[in-house]
């Protein structure tokens, strides 16, 4: 149980530095110097670079079989980085280029954190438990913290939660120590993995653009105050932490190539559900969205983990780390034109938005079907 509440601990200082720095403090400083539409092209450069730098290190820690060195390595850099934005914030134009190589390491430190779900025989349990710890941490950064901190005291603070909470992880998980050469060639290759990373995209798709709409939606369709807004947002987060638990369990139990296709259903059942509820039952559709968020972030990895080369599983994690990345601005894009199309009818955009898991279900049908 120590390993798995250490391995849970990195998800809670994760997220709180995600909610804290990237989601609220950094977004508000830079953009009072540059066009916020810079900003989105730069931070959207970093996960390019991060994807094409995570799939060299991922191969060479394959290869030599190093994962927790460089979990160590990203993760303690990203907390200095993080500090060291602190003493930058009267030359905006170096804070973002330090921000972005902290997003960089950031993303390289969690794709070797994924790697780390190796050392458990229950997978699931592990997962799902860093999965409810992680909306725990946001939850305590965005209630209690967010109103408490300024720049630049919020960097000191953030990433010195962040490297206590990674510590654990550091200290005592083992390091998955199978090896093996990796071509990347063969893995963009293999066409079951990359309709399967295709087929969690069409999830991440929905569950980014949630994330970030929600608010807009619940102020537009129903009229909802900031108070009612963030009352759904803490039942979607309590969804959250209690699906984490519970998928992970299930796909213990059942095994998660049982566990997995269930999400496809869960984000059409939802879309459909959020176009048609009453106002007076929204409270339920925001526990329900956090249920599938939960389902979602602790399964999928599982699933990636259980269905293709353990030896190569940095390597892999490195495109499921982009899926989560790249439908933060396809998504919303998307989104954005079905809006455009149906004259902002927000509720008819949503069930269009049920697109995505549909054809993510029919790849998934075929990957299965692919030797």
């Amino acid at each position: 149980m120590k390993k798995i509440i250490s391995f849970a601990l990195f998800d809670t200082g994760e997220t709180i530095l995600s909610a804290l720095i990237y989601s609220v403090f950094f977004p508000l400083y830079i953009t009072k110097y540059i066009d916020p539409k810079i900003y989105s092209w730069v931070y959207g450069f970093t996960f390019l670079v991060s994807f094409l730098f995570a799939l060299q290190i991922g191969k060479y820690a394959d290869r030599t079989g190093r994962r927790k060195e460089f979990f160590i390595i990203f993760a303690t850099l990203t907390a200095l980085l993080c500090f060291s934005l602190g003493f930058l914030t009267d030359n905006p134009m170096l804070s973002l280029f330090v921000f972005s190589l902290m997003s960089i390491s950031h993303q390289q430190s969690f794709v070797f954190y994924n790697s780390m779900l190796l050392n458990f025989d229950t997978k699931g349990l592990a997962s799902g438990l860093g999965v409810s710890f992680g909306y725990v941490g946001s939850a305590i950064a965005l209630v209690f913290f967010a109103k408490m901190f300024s720049i630049p005291d919020v960097y000191f603070i953030a990433a010195f939660v962040f490297l206590v909470l990674a510590l654990p992880s550091m200290v005592f998980l083992k390091n998955p120590s199978m090896y093996q050469k990796v071509n990347l060639k063969a893995v963009f290759k293999d066409k079951k993995f990359i309709l399967t990373i295709i087929s969690i995209l069409s999830l991440t798709e929905v569950a980014n653009t949630l994330i970030a709409m929600m608010s807009v939606y619940l102020k537009n369709v129903f009229g909802f105050d900031d108070v009612e807004i963030y009352k759904i947002i803490g039942i979607s987060a309590i969804g959250g932490i209690l699906g984490g638990v519970f998928w992970g369990f299930l796909s213990d139990r059942f095994s998660v190539d049982k566990v997995f296709p269930i999400g496809f259903f869960l984000w059409v059942v939802f879309l459909v559900l959020l176009s048609v509820i009453p106002k007076e039952l929204v409270l339920l559709a925001g526990f329900f969205a956090g249920f599938s968020l939960g389902h979602l972030w602790t399964v999928s990895r599982v699933y990636i983990l259980s269905n293709f080369p353990k030896e190569e599983i940095s390597t892999r994690m490195s495109f499921l780390s982009l899926t989560e990345r790249l439908a933060s601005t396809t998504g919303l894009f998307v989104w954005g034109l079905f809006l455009l199309t149906t004259s902002d009818n927000y509720k008819l955009s949503a069930l269009l938005m049920s697109v995505f898991p549909i054809t993510g279900f029919l790849i998934f049908i075929y990957a299965k079907k692919v030797t």
